[in-house]
C-alpha cells in the first residue's frame, strides 16, 4: 500500500545522517589524538655512530704516565661537551628520571621503570632548563628498556647509538644523568668508569650511579650510547645498565608503544659485602647483618681468594662473579683468615 501523505521523516533522516557523519569525523579525530605518537610519525631507526680514532691511552690496561692522564682528560673533556647536550631530565607526574635523545625527531632512550606505561605525558628538560612535551611509548620491563618521544615540533640535539658487539670488558665508559632529578643551573653529572661485565641482559660498570640517574645514558669513548642506567647494586662498583642491544633488537615494538615483560627492573644476586683490592684477592671491609656473607660467617678483614672455584683478583672480579649467579644459588667461597685458608658455603639472595 502506497501512502499519499508526504514523507515527513525524510528531512529528519537527512539531519540524522549529517549529524552521524559529523560525529564519525569527530570520533576519528579524537582517536587519532590518542594514538601513540610513533603511529603518526615515521619509525626511523636511529643510526649507529662511527668508531673514532682514540688516543693510544685507551688501548692500554691503565694510564701509565702523566701524559697518558693528560691525553685521557683532553679526550673525555671533548666528549662531555657533546654528550651532555642530549642528556635530558624527564618528569612524569611527580617522578623524575633521565634519558638521552638518539634521533633528530626526538626519540629518547630511558629505563622502563622510569617511563612505566605507554601514553603517559612527559616533560623533557634540557640542560639549559628549556622544556619540551613528550609521550611514553613502549617498554620491555624484562630488561628495563623504555622509549619516549618528544611530541613538540623541532629538530633536537641527538647522539648516535653504539653496537653491543663493540663493547668489551675493560673498556672505559662515561655515565651521565640527573641524580636526584633535574636541578636548574647544574649540568648533567658525569662519571668515568670501566666495563666490568657485559652480556645479553646487562652491562655492569664501576661508573657510580645514584637515585635519579635511572634512564640516563652510558657512553663509550666514541661518544656513542652503549647502555642506559638501570639500577644500583649494594657495592659502589656494581652499577647496572640496560645494553644498547635491548633497544636495537626491539626497536619497532618499542616505537609502536608495545609494553611487555615483568614490571620493574630485574633483580640480581647479592653477597652482601664491601671490599677493597688486595694482592691476594679482595679484602672484606664491611658486611651487612642479615645478608648472605654475614649469615655464612664471613668477617671484616677476611680476604676472599676464590668464588665458586674461580680465582678472585680484585673487587671487580668478585662483582663480576656474583653477577653471573642467581638468587638462591649456593656457592663455596675460599677465604684467608689470619693465615688460615677456609672454605665457606654461602646462599646468595636477591637485591
Amino acid at each position: 500500500m502506497t501512502s499519499t501523505f508526504p514523507d515527513r521523516s525524510l528531512p529528519i533522516r537527512r539531519t540524522l545522517l549529517a549529524l552521524l557523519s559529523l560525529a564519525l569525523l569527530a570520533g576519528s579525530a579524537s582517536a587519532a589524538d590518542v594514538k601513540p605518537v610513533a603511529a603518526r610519525r615515521p619509525l626511523v631507526r636511529p643510526k649507529v655512530g662511527p668508531l673514532l680514532k682514540l688516543p693510544a691511552v685507551f688501548k692500554k690496561s691503565d694510564p701509565k704516565t702523566v701524559n697518558d692522564l693528560i691525553s685521557m682528560n683532553s679526550h673525555v673533556s671533548k666528549l662531555v661537551k657533546a654528550i651532555t647536550k642530549s642528556t635530558v631530565g624527564v618528569r612524569i607526574g611527580a617522578a623524575q628520571g633521565s634519558g638521552v635523545i638518539v634521533s633528530p625527531d626526538g626519540f629518547i632512550l630511558t629505563a622502563a621503570h622510569v617511563s612505566g606505561a605507554k601514553d603517559r605525558r612527559v616533560t623533557v628538560i634540557f640542560p639549559d632548563g628549556k622544556t619540551a612535551r613528550g609521550i611514553t611509548l613502549g617498554a620491555n620491563h624484562g630488561v628495563d628498556a623504555g622509549l619516549i618521544r618528544i611530541t613538540d615540533k623541532g629538530r633536537w640535539p641527538f647522539l648516535n647509538m653504539g653496537r653491543m658487539k663493540d663493547v668489551k670488558v675493560g673498556d672505559w665508559c662515561i655515565a651521565t644523568g640527573h641524580p636526584g632529578g633535574y636541578r636548574p643551573g647544574r649540568p648533567p653529572v658525569v662519571r668515568l668508569g670501566r666495563v666490568i661485565l657485559r652480556n645479553g641482559q646487562v652491562i655492569l660498570t664501576d661508573a657510580t650511579l645514584v637515585g635519579g640517574d635511572s634512564g640516563g645514558p652510558l657512553f663509550d669513548m666514541h661518544g656513542r650510547v652503549m647502555g642506559i642506567n638501570s639500577r644500583i647494586g649494594r657495592e659502589s662498583t656494581q652499577n647496572i645498565h640496560v645494553p644498547i642491544s635491548a633497544f636495537d633488537d626491539d626497536w619497532e615494538p618499542l616505537a609502536l608503544a608495545q609494553v611487555w615483560g615483568s614490571r620493574g627492573p630485574p633483580r640480581g644476586a647479592r653477597l652482601g659485602v664491601s671490599g677493597e683490592d688486595h694482592r691476594q684477592g679482595c679484602r672484606i671491609t664491611a658486611t651487612t647483618p642479615g645478608l648472605p656473607a654475614a649469615s655464612a660467617g664471613l668477617k671484616v678483614n677476611d680476604i676472599l681468594t676464590k668464588f665458586d672455584g674461580k680465582r678472585i683478583k680484585s673487587v671487580s672480579d668478585l662483582v663480576r662473579l656474583v653477577s653471573l649467579k642467581r638468587p638462591g644459588d649456593k656457592v663455596v667461597v675460599e677465604v684467608l683468615r689470619k693465615g688460615e685458608t677456609l672454605k665457606v658455603q654461602v646462599t646468595l639472595d636477591r637485591h
